[in-house]
Formats: C-alpha cells, sequence, structure tokens
C-alpha cells in the first residue's frame, strides 16, 4: 500500500494514545511500552527476563485493555502439559463426539508468566502459534487471534527451578527487553494511588486499528542502504567475525530488525528507516540470540555488550534513506 500523510499521522495518534494509556498502570516505563507495542505491531512476540514484582503482568493486561482485546495468562510450572497452553479434545458421550476446549493461548495478548520453570516440551507448545498465530490439536489448526501477541517473562537463568529456553524457541522472540524496577519517583507515585494500578482501563483503539497500523508498517520504505547495513551487523555477528559467539544471529533476526524498525519509525514520524532505528532495536533483537563461546561466559561477557561493540565497529550508512 501506498502510504499517505493522513496514514502515518494516524498511526502516531493511535501509538502515542496506547502507550499513554498503559504508561498510566507501568509508571515510568514509557521505552519499555513503546518496544512492545512495536513488537506487537510487528506481529512479533517479547521475552522480558526481570525478577519478580516489576509489573510485567500489569504491562501485559493494560496493553490487551487499551485495544479493546482478550488477554491471558499461563503461569508456567514444572508440571504444566503441552494441552494446559494449548487446549484439549473431550468426549461429549450425549454428543456422541469430540469437543475442543480452548486453551489459554488464544487470545490477543498471552503473558507466559516465568517460562524457563517449564520443560522444554511445554516450552514447544508456544512454537508453532508464535512463528504462525495457528495453534493445531489432533489435527486441526485453528487461529490464535489477530493481533496476537506473547509476552513471555523468565527469571534470571542463576534462580533455583528453572530450564534455559532452547535456541530454536529464543529466536521466535522479536525482542527481548527487561522492564527493571521503577525509580524512587515513580515507586512514590504508584504508592500514592496516582499511577492507576490496579485500575480498570478504557480502550483507546480497536483490534482492527491494531491491523491497520501492522499494515502500515509493513509498507514503510527501507533503503538497500539500511538494508546493506543491517546484513553487515548481522554478518559482525558470526563466529568468524566474533570468536566471543558461538553461534550468531539467523536470518530471522535480520528480519525482524527490520520489521520492527518499520513500526519504529512511523511511530517517529517518518515513512522511512533510518540507521539510528537499526541502532536503537539492534540491542533489544539480537542481543538473546548470540550463543556465547564457554570462554566468553567464564569471563562474564554479556551478548548485549558484543552488540554494542558490534554497533561500533560497523560504520553506518550516509545519503537520503528516503530514497
Amino acid at each position: 500500500m501506498a502510504l499517505k500523510k493522513e496514514d502515518f499521522t494516524s498511526f502516531q495518534k493511535i501509538f502515542d494514545a496506547i502507550v499513554d494509556n498503559v504508561e498510566s498502570t507501568l509508571f515510568g516505563k514509557r521505552d519499555v511500552i513503546q518496544l512492545v507495542l512495536a513488537a506487537m505491531v510487528s506481529e512479533g512476540h517479547v521475552l522480558l527476563e526481570d525478577y519478580p514484582g516489576t509489573g510485567k503482568t500489569a504491562l501485559a493486561r493494560a496493553l490487551s485493555q487499551s485495544i479493546a482485546g482478550s488477554s491471558s495468562r499461563i503461569q508456567f510450572t514444572p508440571d504444566l502439559l503441552p494441552g494446559d497452553v494449548t487446549g484439549i479434545s473431550v468426549y461429549r458421550p450425549k454428543k456422541e463426539a469430540f469437543e475442543f476446549i480452548p486453551g489459554p493461548i488464544f487470545a490477543n495478548v498471552v503473558l507466559a508468566d516465568e517460562i524457563n520453570r517449564a520443560s522444554p516440551k511445554t516450552q514447544a507448545a508456544l512454537l508453532e502459534a508464535m512463528e504462525e498465530a495457528n495453534v493445531t490439536v489432533d489435527g486441526v489448526t485453528r487461529s490464535a487471534g489477530k493481533p496476537f501477541l506473547v509476552i513471555a517473562t523468565q527469571n534470571p537463568i542463576e534462580q533455583a527451578g528453572t530450564y534455559r529456553l532452547p535456541e530454536a524457541q529464543l529466536d521466535r522472540f522479536m525482542l527481548k527487553t527487561s522492564v527493571g524496577y521503577p525509580d524512587a519517583a515513580s515507586t512514590i507515585r504508584i504508592l500514592e494511588g496516582t499511577a492507576g494500578v490496579g485500575g480498570e482501563l478504557k480502550s483507546v483503539a480497536s483490534l482492527a486499528d491494531v491491523q491497520k497500523m501492522s499494515a502500515i508498517a509493513r509498507a514503510v520504505h527501507t533503503s538497500p542502504l539500511v538494508l546493506d547495513y543491517v546484513v553487515r551487523i548481522i554478518e559482525a555477528t558470526r563466529p568468524d567475525k566474533a570468536p566471543q559467539i558461538r553461534m550468531g544471529s539467523s536470518v530471522r533476526g535480520a528480519k525482524n530488525i527490520v520489521k520492527v524498525a518499520k513500526a519504529w519509525a512511523v511511530s517517529q514520524g517518518r515513512v522511512f528507516i533510518t540507521p539510528d532505528d537499526i541502532k536503537a532495536l539492534a540491542g533489544p533483537v539480537l542481543s538473546h540470540r548470540l550463543v556465547l563461546t564457554a570462554e566468553a561466559e567464564f569471563d562474564e561477557i554479556k551478548a548485549e555488550a558484543l552488540v554494542a561493540q558490534i554497533l561500533l565497529d560497523v560504520v553506518p550508512p550516509t545519503g537520503d534513506f528516503s530514497q
């Protein structure tokens, strides 16, 4: 679709309205809210690594309420089964037929809480839904919902009773970020009750609005110069270029950084991507895709630091990125 001025003006207005609405619950975390919303508009999913009590559940609930959508919460535990996520077919003797009972995966915003506390088999139950927004049970494929966003949370891996997420599943998250604890001023506001914590939010957009925003984002122009910049960044994460990295970013990582950068650009009032958009999003999109060598992990080197160094080493392009 050819973008018109009123398209990206409408996108900005709705984007900011949703962020403002969610921020009235998750006070002082505007940057995180913008990232999560950009991922939803880009039809991606988000991994949050945080300690308990930082507002992850409030974020998911507030986002679904803001777009008049449905939400669900799955508490992942070691005894959780795949059917508890996707749903099961139950035989009804009176009807002499099986009836499908949908699981909590069928919602617009799904909070997969403490995902790394469940077994790998149960974690894998999310894979198809995250990749295709479809769920197949007993040979029947059903749509999970549109729009569809999985916000998965995980405790830091050093905590007891956790299972490391496999690389195949990590790669399906568009970005990884952290809510973090609020600062002192925000905490005081929350305690005073001025942040609206616990209240029911009114919707400021519809599901149709979010789907329209997704269509607008897909139409954002991407200059060949920017695409070349993305490729050079991705190649710099490969082991032959970075000896501290055992496995670099996949092509899916490159596609995701471009997809979310398109939504990010329109939210900033532009109909084209710039290298600064790529720089702003490279950390959240690429860090969780990198597998470091044993030596790097022993030296406590973080993937985020390696991505930051790559952005310093890879020279960004210059020129007119609107063409």
